[in-house]
């Protein structure tokens, strides 16, 4: 029997590949991953309330509760809950701040305040979550509406593949945007499970 205390580390379903390869590191064994789905990203009012539920449900059966969500569009009802029911979660705005790290992503926002970012998650269902979720397959015409004051797309890499370069470069070039490249890692959820789990 595992003598640490059980930890739940609950996560954006964006997050879950990530959060897998992290929790496979040795060490971590004694860490469960639950997921809240990826698709609430486009409905941000909906997570706080499923964050609570999920948490209130999982207290008798984990000593520990994280999390893994920015604000994520919330406007601070995430972490009303969170401290409400006195648990930590990952810092940053959203998970292109905690992949680049606040500083790197806060120079790449002065330097260029017109970018569009893309994560491995987002790279991979492009077509699905931007291009029709948009409805740009539809109406190709809403580009410039959408995207006429964007300049550049960064691709912020966490575990890249030759194909999902090849993906964020295609994506760039169907929004007529510059593309760039930077490869974050998983660093961000390392330090904060390495900072957390007691």
């Amino acid at each position: 029997m595992h003598d640490r205390p059980s930890t739940l580390l609950i996560a954006c379903g964006a997050l879950s590949a990530d959060a897998i390869a992290v929790l496979k590191q040795p060490g971590l064994d004694h860490v469960k991953l639950t997921c809240l789905p990826a698709k609430l990203h486009n409905t941000p009012g909906e997570i706080p309330e499923l964050l609570q539920d999920k948490i209130r449900q999982s207290r008798k059966e984990f000593s520990e509760i994280l999390v893994l969500y920015g604000d994520c569009g919330t406007a601070g009802a995430i972490d009303k809950v969170l401290v409400e029911e006195k648990v930590r979660r990952i810092g940053g705005a959203h998970c292109y701040e905690f992949f680049a790290g606040s500083e790197i992503f806060r120079a790449l926002s002065e330097e260029e305040p017109g970018s569009f970012y893309l994560t491995d998650f987002l790279t991979r269902h492009f077509d699905s979550l931007v291009w029709k979720g948009l409805g740009l397959e539809a109406h190709p015409e809403l580009l410039p509406l959408y995207f006429g004051n964007y300049t550049r797309l960064v691709y912020l890499a966490q575990s890249p593949t030759d194909e999902l370069i090849e993906k964020a470069k295609l994506a760039a070039s169907r929004l007529e945007l510059k593309f760039e490249y930077r490869k974050t890692g998983l660093f961000g959820i390392e330090n904060f499970l390495a900072e957390n789990i007691h």
